[in-house]
Parts: C-alpha cells; sequence; structure tokens
C-alpha cells in the first residue's frame, strides 16, 4: 500500500478525514493538532511524502519555503506574529520525530519558556 493511502497526513491533505485546516495550496496544507501544545499550536506539512529533514533535497527547496512564508502569514491571522512563536522540526528518534512525513509546529499565544530543559550534556 502507498504512502499516500497508509498516512494521516494525506488523508489530511486529501480531506478524506476531519481536520481544521486552516491553509492549503498546492505545495503544503496547514492545521490545527489535535493534542495541542499551545493556545495556537498548528502542523504545517508539505503535500508530497518527504519522511525525514534528512530526505530533503532541491526539489523539495520549493516547499519548504512555502512552509516557512505560510507559518508567518498563519501567525498574523492567529494574533500571535507580534508577541512571537515557535516553529520546531523533530527529526528521527532522539529529536522526538513520531510522524514520518516531515511537519512543522507552529506554537504559540502564551510565553512558551526555554526550548530545552537543561539537562546537562
Amino acid at each position: 500500500m502507498s504512502w499516500q493511502k497508509k498516512l494521516y497526513s494525506a488523508k489530511i491533505i486529501r480531506r478524506e478525514i476531519p481536520s481544521d485546516i486552516v491553509y492549503q495550496d498546492d505545495l503544503v496544507t496547514a492545521f490545527r493538532d489535535i493534542s495541542p501544545q499551545a493556545p495556537t499550536h498548528i502542523l504545517i506539512i508539505p503535500n508530497i511524502l518527504i519522511p525525514t529533514v534528512n530526505d530533503v533535497s532541491a526539489e523539495h527547496e520549493q516547499a519548504l519555503g512555502r512552509m516557512i512564508t505560510v507559518a508567518a502569514k498563519i501567525a498574523e491571522q492567529e494574533g500571535i506574529a507580534e508577541d512571537g512563536y515557535r516553529l520546531i522540526m523533530n527529526t528521527n528518534r532522539h529529536g522526538g520525530q513520531e510522524v514520518y512525513h516531515i511537519h512543522m509546529h507552529l506554537l504559540g499565544g502564551r510565553p512558551l519558556g526555554p526550548m530545552l530543559a537543561h539537562k546537562g550534556l
């Protein structure tokens, strides 16, 4: 079975399962996270499968650039651009990646604190 049939993200892109899509074009889709970690928590994904950041190539540059510009546009629409927000991409197991279709978390709406708790090196 192809990735397009298996992954929830692909089903969201095709609007086959319910989701709160806040933006979609030919390159990317953005939707609200079902388990938000901040008042604003939106996932932005490319419409093509790229499993991890390690799999990115030159052909993906337009979609990845669009992810950033869409994040800024959504932050403005959500009213969090001026106070600030965080963009996160996790890669592989040690990076905390759980879904192997790269995605960017847009988090904001409150002070987010330090990025990582200091646990020593």
